[in-house]
């Protein structure tokens, strides 16, 4: 109630800079492996997620990604665009801190011993957003993920609540490098992830 008015400008905004929805709404991976649909404000122009080869999606760049609107280079630069999961929060799908919720694709780079992360709602923030977010990369992510799924607590989660406003007013790690991101993985890592998945089914 107290960040509707902010929404709601927000949400004027997206709308008038660009057309399509205001939300981006698209499939993630939760708490013990369940599907659920994260909500976030749309900065990208507008494409049916259902068409977007994820495997072959390019790295948002720092510079001039034409992909993304003005409106959107603002809200990812504040962090803004992931207010709308607050809604995820509201339904028991998500936390205000935990791991970041996985794309599906992501699944065939996440090998069996990193498979903690799953045992704890997904986060709007968490201990790889406040170590470095995007420019860590994938294998660390799932390292600090690890970390706080095995080692929770309510102070550890205010520590990072804490760290996360610094790290949003800085805008620190908010683009990555496509050697550090997951898809860098895959040729490594996704025998293990299949070999896993085979035998849990």
């Amino acid at each position: 109630m107290v960040l509707s008015p902010l929404l709601v400008l927000l949400a004027v905004w997206i709308k008038a800079d660009s057309p399509g929805p205001v939300f981006f709404r698209q499939k993630r991976i939760g708490r013990n492996r369940e599907p659920f649909h994260v909500l976030k404000f749309r900065t990208m122009t507008h494409r049916d997620p259902a068409v977007i080869d994820q495997h072959a999606e390019q790295v948002v760049s720092a510079g001039a990604d034409q992909r993304i609107t003005r409106a959107g280079r603002f809200l990812r630069l504040t962090s803004l665009d992931e207010l709308p999961q607050l809604l995820n929060i509201l339904k028991g799908e998500m936390s205000l801190v935990g791991p970041r919720p996985v794309i599906p694709e992501q699944l065939e780079v996440v090998p069996h011993w990193f498979e903690d992360r799953f045992r704890v709602r997904p986060g709007i923030t968490g201990l790889a957003q406040v170590r470095g977010r995007r420019s860590l990369s994938w294998e660390q992510q799932l390292e600090y993920d690890n970390d706080y799924a095995r080692n929770p607590g309510f102070l550890r989660d205010i520590g990072i609540l804490l760290q996360t406003v610094l790290v949003v007013v800085t805008a620190r790690g908010i683009y990555g490098d496509e050697s550090k991101n997951w898809r860098a993985y895959r040729e490594k890592w996704a025998p293990h992830a299949h070999k896993e998945l085979k035998e849990n089914s």
